[in-house]
């Protein structure tokens, strides 16, 4: 049983799986309708477009045998959640068997509908000739209603024997009955025949089919976008690298990634820096200079040279294979929205036969010919077919969470999908969230008369294999100093940063004592420290800042301030909140100082700023903001907050507790994702109520026109599959207007890149 990624009470459990043998949105409710029938079973959910089983109820009742065993009952079968390369090799087979059945339809259809026409456009210069053209319609038709449309009868038995039958037992009803209506006026003679109904009904129905599978497909590029990794990798062995299978490789051992390629698994960096191009996984626009001991994730690219490091997860179990199965469980959950349309469906089928057999009596007692009241049934159930109602949610579900992932954001719970549009307020958090989560230096202020470049290289030094946060920052900045130094050409040859360090002396949580070669001595850490050590200091200002102190051969050389700076794009993304309505909050429990500051700096208001807040006093103003309220947070102190919110938000480098526990997680440095984030879920619940208004107003009216007038079948036949391509299109509005607004965001990162660039 796969673990669920919400905290189920002890009396109750979750388990996902796939459904495989589903022909359609009837399909997924019948698997629904059964499995509630089983005891200690308290909810189901099926996802059609991704066909992911959602069960949830008693510990027991989840065994997976017992589950497989009710499926199979159906017609359908039980398995794990796929892989996105099994889907995606499940709907290649779809979309073939779909093209091989539309090809027969076509082939054989054409000549049937040829024959139908000539019929009706009085072509034929006798009554017998119209005779022998409508049983040639019929023999051209025979494959079509047979072996063509086999998978409507099965999908429609299936559903009938669940006691939810749907779109295609109403299919199956309204082809044979056709067929049947047809077969009755041969037998009498008349060559009004509606053959070409039944093959129009089958024929354009495959082509819905076909397009609901290649829309499905385009949902699962949207995780084939996350990094796919090799299948052989470089393991260190004890006579040194050798190739072997990534399935093969445990947590612990070495891994060498050569410049150029992919990160294929977690772990942590081993011996050297490196410098790692992260946009694959995170959309940054520029490089990170990454540490020794620093955490790397699958997906990174290394653009400097060669590097090692200690693999941490394994495949299948990487921070990008979480993100995967997460999609998995969110597509599977159901929102409100969904569930109204599959209320709606339930019950429009049997009202749809119900009322085909009332229009049938009632215009066979008003005087009706009996084969114009059997055409008015036929055209009833024709265009009651509920598929525009069963995709109306779930296509633009999964289109509205395909956009968001492929731009960083990881939708988990349509609930909250729908909840997000809503939202009225927005608080955040600020270490971690609004900002890097560790230090930066600001500034270097120089004190001897050295120069700039020399004493980057002492820094440089000194600070090299520190493992104190401060001194790593300062390792970081010096290094990026000297990139910036080498493009422009501005460093000697002498100050290049080949000092030989004789001895290294690193004292806990205070400072760094290195011998050089040349037999300078430094001193690298904090000013308390170096004033114990006989170095001249100034007094400090009290700016709440913090410092990193460098002395040469006992003398003050120059000055590191550091603090947290806000992370790219935060201004920006609070301003736009801030202009469409949103009552913002930034809630922390560090020093009013630094929240002051940083609320400068990113255009905040004193009044929207909490300091010094615990965990409990987060949810306590989280629940007094406006409603429905949004609370993005990174560490433990927030998981409170985030419960409290009606959608919680964990950014990039969250706690893997509130990962999660959040409705929604970055996968992009900063906030900017949570106005991506807001916008697609206004965007898709629009288009979500805009396809369920759409659909049920098409039923509805169709309804009551084909039981109060006569409309040709083929006209219902028609109408019927233009409101399920109308559906289908809404839905796709989502993929290309995401695709126009990536395109012009990837362009700015490129040009972003090339500034960057030396």
């Amino acid at each position: 049983m796969t673990p669920s990624c919400d905290t189920p009470s002890p009396t109750r459990a979750e388990s996902l799986h796939s459904v495989q043998g589903l022909w359609c949105t009837s399909c997924a409710l019948a698997v629904e309708a059964r499995l509630l029938r089983l005891p200690g079973i308290t909810a189901a959910s099926v996802h059609y477009p991704s066909a992911t089983l959602l069960v949830e109820g008693e510990p027991e009742a989840l065994d997976e045998p017992r589950l497989a065993a009710a499926v199979r009952r159906l017609g359908y079968r039980l398995g794990p959640p796929e892989a996105v390369a099994d889907a995606e090799a499940r709907l290649d087979a779809e979309s073939r068997y779909l093209t091989l059945r539309l090809l027969m339809a076509v082939a054989f259809g054409m000549w049937s509908m040829l024959a139908s026409l000539l019929i009706y456009v009085g072509a034929m210069p006798s009554p017998r000739l119209e005779l022998v053209m409508a049983w040639v319609s019929g023999a051209f038709a025979l494959p079509v209603v047979s072996y063509v449309a086999f998978p409507f009868y099965r999908a429609g038995w299936r559903t009938a024997r669940a006691r939810r039958p749907g779109m295609d037992a109403l299919v199956s009803l309204g082809a044979l009955t056709a067929v049947g209506v047809s077969l009755w006026l041969l037998s009498r003679g008349s060559a009004e025949v509606y053959f070409d109904t039944a093959v129009m009904l089958v024929t354009l129905l495959l082509v819905g089919r076909l397009v609901e599978t290649l829309c499905r497909h385009r949902g699962l590029r949207a995780l084939q976008a996350l990094h796919q990794p090799p299948a052989e990798v470089q393991r260190w062995e004890r006579n040194g690298w050798q190739p072997c299978p990534l399935k093969a490789v445990v947590p612990g051992e070495r891994l060498r990634i050569e410049r150029g390629e992919t990160l294929p698994l977690d772990g942590i960096l081993q011996d050297d820096e490196a410098l790692l191009d992260l946009a694959p996984l995170t959309g940054e626009s520029a490089p990170r200079r990454c540490l020794p001991g620093d955490a790397v994730a699958a997906g990174c690219r290394n653009l400097g040279a060669a590097l090692a490091f200690e693999v941490t997860a394994p495949a299948g179990e990487c921070r990008l294979d979480r993100l995967r199965e997460q999609m998995w469980w969110q597509q599977a959950r159901k929102g409100e929205l969904q569930r109204l349309a599959d209320r709606f469906a339930g019950w429009l089928s049997p009202l749809a036969v119900v009322l085909a057999l009332l229009t049938l009596a009632v215009a066979w007692l008003a005087g009706v010919p009996v084969e114009e009241a059997w055409v008015r049934a036929l055209s009833v159930l024709v265009v009651a077919c509920p598929c525009a109602v069963g995709l109306a949610i779930p296509l633009a579900g999964l289109a509205g969470s395909g956009q968001a992932l492929e731009r960083g954001v990881v939708m988990r719970d349509p609930g909250a999908f729908e909840t997000l549009a809503r939202i009225r307020s927005a608080a955040f958090d600020k270490t971690g969230t609004l900002t890097a989560g560790e230090p930066q230096v600001q500034a270097m202020h120089t004190v001897a008369g050295l120069p700039d470049a020399e004493l980057v290289a002492l820094a440089s030094v000194a600070a090299r294999g520190s493992e104190h946060p401060l001194a790593r920052a300062v390792r970081r900045y010096v290094l990026d100093v000297q990139d910036i130094q080498d493009a422009r050409g501005a460093r000697d040859a002498g100050a290049g940063g080949e000092l030989e360090v004789v001895q290294a002396e690193e004292v806990g949580g205070r400072g760094r004592r290195v011998s050089l070669g040349d037999g300078r001595k430094l001193l690298l850490g904090s000013r308390a420290w170096l004033a114990e050590q006989g170095v001249a200091t100034e007094q400090a200002a009290d700016s709440g800042e913090s410092e990193v102190l460098l002395a040469c051969d006992g003398a003050l050389s120059a000055r590191f301030t550091l603090g947290e700076t806000a992370l790219p794009g935060t201004a920006e993304t609070l301003a736009e909140l801030r202009r469409h309505g949103l009552a913002l909050a930034l809630i922390s429990g560090d020093r009013a100082t630094a929240v002051r500051r940083l609320a400068d700096a990113v255009g905040m208001k004193a009044e929207e700023c909490y300091a010094g807040r615990s965990p409990e006093a987060k949810a306590k103003l989280l629940a007094a903001m406006p409603q429905p309220s949004l609370y993005v947070g990174d560490g433990l102190n927030d998981v409170v907050g985030l419960a409290t919110a009606s959608v919680g938000v964990a950014p990039l480098g969250a706690n893997s507790t509130v990962q999660e526990g959040a409705s929604v997680a970055l996968l992009k440095p900063g906030v900017g994702g949570v106005e991506v984030a807001w916008r697609l879920a206004r965007r898709t619940r629009r288009v979500m109520r805009q396809n369920l208004v759409l659909s049920g107003i098409y039923n509805l009216l169709a309804l009551g026109l084909a039981a109060s007038m006569p409309i040709p079948p083929l006209v219902a036949v028609l109408a019927m599959v233009a409101s399920s391509l109308s559906v289908v299109a809404n839905s796709a509005r989502l993929a290309w207007v995401g695709d126009e607004t990536r395109g012009a965001q990837e362009d700015g990162q490129l040009t972003e890149r090339f500034a960057a660039a030396p």
